[in-house]
C-alpha cells in the first residue's frame, strides 16, 4: 500500500499564474493563418497582364510580412510571460 503526501499532489496542480505553451495559443493559430495567408499571396497576385508583367507582391515582399509578424508574434510572448512572473518567496 502506497501512501501520498501532500507535496506529491501539489506539482500536479497547476497554478493559476501559469501561461499556456506557446503552440497551444489562439496567437501562435492566427500567426500560423498568417503565414500562409501571406504566401498565398505573394504566390497569387501580380502573376498575370493585368499587372503589366510586374509582379506587386512579390517573395521579397512576403518575407518581409512574414518577419513583421514573427516579431510581433515574439513581443507577444514576451509580453505574456513577462506580466505572467510569479513571484514566490517560499522556502
Amino acid at each position: 500500500m502506497t501512501t501520498h503526501t501532500q507535496n506529491e499532489h501539489s506539482s500536479t496542480v497547476r497554478n493559476a499564474n501559469d501561461i499556456k505553451i506557446s503552440t497551444r495559443t489562439l496567437e501562435f493559430a492566427v500567426y500560423v493563418a498568417a503565414v500562409i495567408a501571406t504566401i498565398i499571396t505573394a504566390a497569387v497576385v501580380g502573376d498575370d497582364a493585368n499587372e503589366n508583367g510586374v509582379d506587386v507582391f512579390n517573395a521579397n515582399d512576403a518575407m518581409q510580412y512574414i518577419t513583421f509578424l514573427t516579431v510581433g508574434l515574439m513581443v507577444a510572448r514576451g509580453l505574456a510571460k513577462a506580466g505572467n512572473r510569479a513571484h514566490n518567496n517560499h522556502a
